[in-house]
């Protein structure tokens, strides 16, 4: 009987522990979410994934009239992106055009997403890590596992104090990182001098777009082009079509997003005898699925596993008969 009832003791600790893990889990994620955008900071990031890195500075601030934020390429051809608030500056180079957006901005390292985590606990566990270091800097690690086959495992790392993520490592099914985001430098806190949010590059010509592409190279997608099919938690969050170099047609673009992982479905026609790509490849951690539809080739890129890639791609139809 002692042996029972010291194991049901036992059994209502460990739950209460996991309940309390959990709650200070989502109190981390919640921090590290609210920290991206109300504190201040500045630093030097590589993206890898697979054999490709990319080098990035950037600057972040938040006063009386909001958010202000600019991000620089270190790597290949120069590039900024200036964002005030909702309204986003990309200079491409100095002979090229500045193209002003009014839209809502797209996350950028180390902003993990906007709004609540309720969409993220519905497919991911959040669980509490241990700590380390980035850079130097004490953190404490939030985990990220996923509720399926769908989504891959994400390894956060926030810096204790402030709570601005340092570090994201996106892991496969085996445990390899086949992503991952960090800061090789930075600071946190502190006042920004707004020279460092100032391009650098000057563009001739400034062309506007709103929530809803309106730039002259973009157009509306083919309203018969659907997916009929998507992996639970996936929404589609844009839609537009527009010319891309090397291409002869313009190419249509869908994208969807759990809220943390995201896909884009491309979509242009075959031209000629034109061979159509079919089958799955894969680079690092993103997997990309491709076959023939309606004339059209179809593919389906993103940093997924590849069960997410196929189930999307052999859910894109043309509904012929549709108005």
């Amino acid at each position: 009987m002692r042996v029972a009832t010291s194991l049901a003791v036992a059994a209502v600790l460990c739950s209460a522990t996991a309940q309390a893990n959990q709650l200070d889990a989502l109190a981390w994620l919640g921090k590290i979410v609210t920290a991206a955008h109300q504190q201040s900071y500045a630093g030097t990031y590589i993206h890898q994934v697979g054999n490709r890195v990319e080098t990035f500075k950037v600057v972040h601030t938040r006063d009386e009239w909001g958010e202000h934020e600019k991000l620089e390429m270190l790597d290949g051809m120069p590039r900024e992106v200036v964002r005030n608030n909702d309204e986003v500056l990309c200079f491409e180079s100095d002979d090229k055009n500045v193209v002003v957006e009014k839209r809502k901005p797209r996350n950028t390292f180390p902003t993990l997403f906007s709004g609540n985590a309720a969409p993220i606990t519905e497919n991911y566990t959040v669980k509490l890590g241990d700590t380390g270091r980035v850079s130097g800097i004490l953190c404490q690690n939030v985990l990220l596992d996923p509720k399926d086959n769908y989504r891959y495992r994400h390894k956060l790392c926030a810096d204790s104090s402030s709570g601005i993520l340092l570090r994201i490592s996106t892991l496969n099914d085996n445990g390899d990182v086949v992503a991952q985001t960090a800061f090789t430098q930075v600071t946190i806190g502190g006042k920004i001098d707004k020279e460092q949010l100032k391009p650098k590059l000057t563009g001739k010509k400034v062309v506007i777009a709103t929530d809803r592409p309106t730039l002259s190279n973009i157009q509306n997608v083919d309203p018969n082009w659907n997916v009929t099919a998507l992996p639970p938690g996936f929404t589609r969050t844009m839609a537009f079509k527009r010319n891309l170099p090397g291409k002869e047609q313009p190419v249509s673009q869908l994208v969807f997003s759990d809220g943390m992982a995201s896909v884009s479905v491309f979509i242009e026609p075959l031209s000629g005898n034109a061979k159509p790509m079919q089958g799955l490849s894969s680079q690092g951690g993103i997997n990309v699925f491709a076959k023939p539809v309606e004339n059209h080739q179809v593919t389906v890129l993103g940093e997924v596993p590849s069960a997410t890639v196929t189930l999307i791609g052999n859910a894109v139809v043309y509904n012929k008969g549709k108005p």
